[in-house]
């Protein structure tokens, strides 16, 4: 009994002595230039959250926080095995929750060798269609896809991107066979969109909006439960009598595992204090972008929750 007593009083002892270096590693953070990568090209929507994320960390710690393009998994397999000292961090969608469903032999598990950190936005897609597109309506569109099983495609930012998600969805929603043909990036995307290459793709105000306005590419309903205050003209996808297509694109911050805790906490409560300043606020929020924090812990449990969510949709549609 003594043995157990003294073993456990050395484990108290070892817990402590761990928490305290850590505490102390969050007191000098950062204590070098930070990346934060980014697993999609310049312009996504991902990107836009990062680069307004880092300048404003940048100006508060009076380091360098740079934003690190690398679209791809081998973006997202570098901070998987970047040291753990927070120092890399990654700003991704939530379709990070859907590359184990997509690739079987993955270097990384999308779980388990990365930590929440903390959301940063959930925000609104776009459906969007080459301008001179014969379809008017998203009935339309579904009434031509359903007349021409496997004929029509669709484009996104890549395979596991938001947007690939929000059409695999829409597929399964509306029951209809149209192609997926994924991209680098948005900006590729749109390109497709507007030579008429895809019949339809997903994006975001943030991306697209300039594209839609000048016509480049036509707006025909967006997610979620209201008209964006930007495009009052365009419909939800309730009005445009698909009430059943629900979807919440969010992107976040995650760091790699092992990341001490009160390095991740500190981090989590710094984005939290920028997603509150008003100029960010002022730039996101008239899009429709609804700009949000949560804690590590809970974000740990929204991915794990969204990895089961998407594991029937991704299923059902290879």
């Amino acid at each position: 009994m003594r043995q157990v007593a003294n073993a456990l009083v050395v484990l108290a002892a070892t817990v402590i002595m761990v928490a305290e270096a850590g505490a102390q590693d969050a007191a000098k953070y950062p204590e070098q230039m930070v990346r934060l990568v980014v697993p999609f090209s310049a312009g996504s929507m991902t990107d836009v959250l990062a680069r307004v994320v880092a300048e404003k960390l940048q100006q508060r710690w009076s380091k360098d926080v740079l934003v690190e393009n690398r679209p791809g998994l081998a973006g997202t397999a570098s901070v998987a095995k970047a040291g753990a000292d927070g120092h890399t961090l990654m700003l991704s969608s939530n379709g990070h929750t859907v590359i184990g469903h997509l690739n079987k032999n993955l270097a990384f598990d999308p779980v388990r060798d990365f930590v929440g950190v903390t959301q940063v936005a959930i925000t609104p897609l776009i459906m969007v269609v080459p301008p001179d597109s014969s379809p008017k309506s998203v009935k339309e569109l579904v009434d031509l896809a359903r007349a021409k099983p496997g004929e029509l495609n669709y484009s996104s930012a890549g395979l596991g991107s938001t947007t690939g998600i929000a059409g695999a969805l829409f597929r399964q929603t509306t029951k209809t066979d149209i192609v997926h043909l994924p991209f680098k990036g948005l900006p590729e995307t749109h390109t497709a969109i507007i030579r008429g290459d895809v019949a339809l793709g997903f994006s975001f105000f943030a991306a697209a909006g300039d594209l839609i306005q000048g016509g480049r590419i036509r707006a025909l309903a967006v997610t979620g439960p209201d008209r964006l205050r930007v495009l009052p003209e365009v419909p939800t996808f309730k009005e445009a009598g698909w009430p059943e297509f629900e979807y919440d694109s969010w992107f976040g911050v995650l760091a790699p595992a092992g990341t001490a805790k009160a390095i991740v906490e500190k981090v989590s409560r710094e984005i939290a204090q920028v997603l509150q300043l008003p100029d960010v606020k002022a730039r996101f929020e008239p899009q429709g972008v609804v700009l949000v924090s949560t804690s590590p812990d809970r974000f740990d449990e929204i991915l794990k929750e969204d990895v089961q969510r998407y594991a029937t949709l991704f299923k059902l549609s290879n």
